[in-house]
């Protein structure tokens, strides 16, 4: 008897979708069933680049043709909410894009519903699965750093300037009336608490440099972390920062303890410099540049797949994720009422 096999549909055909279909594709035990896009050219086209699987032009559809045992939803923010109660309603496991749901408040509805079914609900939150954030973890939690006093991660990506921005790819981030902290600060968000541990309170000063969008393109958030280190995020998507690929890392990290610190570049690349020293020292570790992020959308998928199909724990169900949102909504009322906002 062969090992058990993961029935997966995918709902959504647009400019990020392809990276979730190509990971599928890759995953072993994992069996490519479906594509649902109301574009039914575009999921077409789609499909055929991953061996061209049924395309339907509704949920519904699929799920009563193809009755998968996952669903994954690659589609906009205002489609969520419908999308994972036609899931859960149909008793089928869901994991869900970020930015997640239109807000707090519906966010936290939708992953009580799901509980109320019994359904588990995971957020695509891929940034955690990249492989440098993966090999920083695991030398916090062998202590190389000692106690871990700063995280500081520096956002450049140069992609936001002038009134073309953002068009050739995702053009509705123009229209985002949160754009800095809500598309792109919540990987961060996210990846801070991963890395240093959960967050009591965050300050924040945020600003629109492009007249051409609609939200805050720049900004400076401070992270008070429960266990009495700090974090800054400093964010601005008009400027850049060395690298081949200016997306790959969106930026720089540094991360500095009693014993020593861990700088990330723009490359992929980790360097450890001990205190005292003058000199740091590459890293190496293996990671392949294809995919999105070092292929963390696969590293991310095959993580929720592993679940289903042998038992191990989810990171990002829906439930944990809350707080991720609760600390983003935190920091655009910390901006908006320029001051500290305490988390409870």
């Amino acid at each position: 008897m062969g090992r058990p096999r993961l029935k997966v549909c995918v709902v959504g055909a647009g400019y990020f979708a392809r990276f979730h279909l190509d990971a599928w594709l890759r995953i072993p035990n994992v069996d490519l069933a479906g594509l649902a896009d109301t574009d039914t050219v575009k999921a077409e086209t789609a499909a055929t680049s991953v061996g061209s699987p049924p395309v339907f032009a509704d949920i519904n559809t699929m799920i009563a043709t193809i009755k998968p045992d996952l669903i994954d939803l690659a589609t906009p923010p205002p489609t969520h909410a419908i999308l994972v109660r036609t899931a859960v309603d149909a008793g089928i496991p869901v994991v869900c894009q970020k930015p997640f749901c239109t807000s707090f408040a519906e966010a936290q509805a939708i992953v009580d519903y799901a509980a109320a079914k019994g359904i588990p609900l995971i957020i695509h939150e891929n940034f955690r699965f990249e492989p440098w954030h993966r090999r920083i973890k695991a030398l916090l939690e062998t202590g190389t750093l000692g106690d871990v006093y700063n995280v500081t991660f520096r956002l450049r990506p140069g992609d936001g300037q002038g009134p073309n921005a953002y068009l050739s790819r995702q053009p509705y981030f123009q229209k985002m009336p949160r754009f800095l902290i809500r598309e792109t600060g919540i990987h961060f968000i996210d990846v801070f608490r991963y890395l240093v541990g959960e967050v009591e309170g965050v300050s924040a000063d945020l600003r629109r440099l492009n007249p051409a969008i609609a939200g805050e393109d720049a900004g400076h958030i401070l992270f008070h972390f429960s266990n009495g280190a700090r974090g800054l995020f400093d964010g601005n998507r008009l400027v850049d920062h060395p690298a081949n690929d200016r997306r790959l890392t969106m930026g720089e990290m540094l991360i500095e303890g009693s014993e020593a610190a861990i700088r990330l570049d723009g490359y992929g690349r980790i360097y450890l410099r001990h205190l005292g020293a003058n000199e740091e020292n590459e890293l190496n570790f293996h990671w392949e540049d294809r995919g999105y992020g070092g292929d963390c959308v696969k590293f991310c998928l095959e993580h929720v797949a592993q679940h289903f199909l042998t038992g191990t724990p989810l990171e990002n169900t829906g439930r944990d994720y809350l707080k991720n949102l609760q600390i983003e909504d935190a920091i655009y009322r910390s901006a908006a009422e320029k001051r500290y906002i305490a988390l409870t």
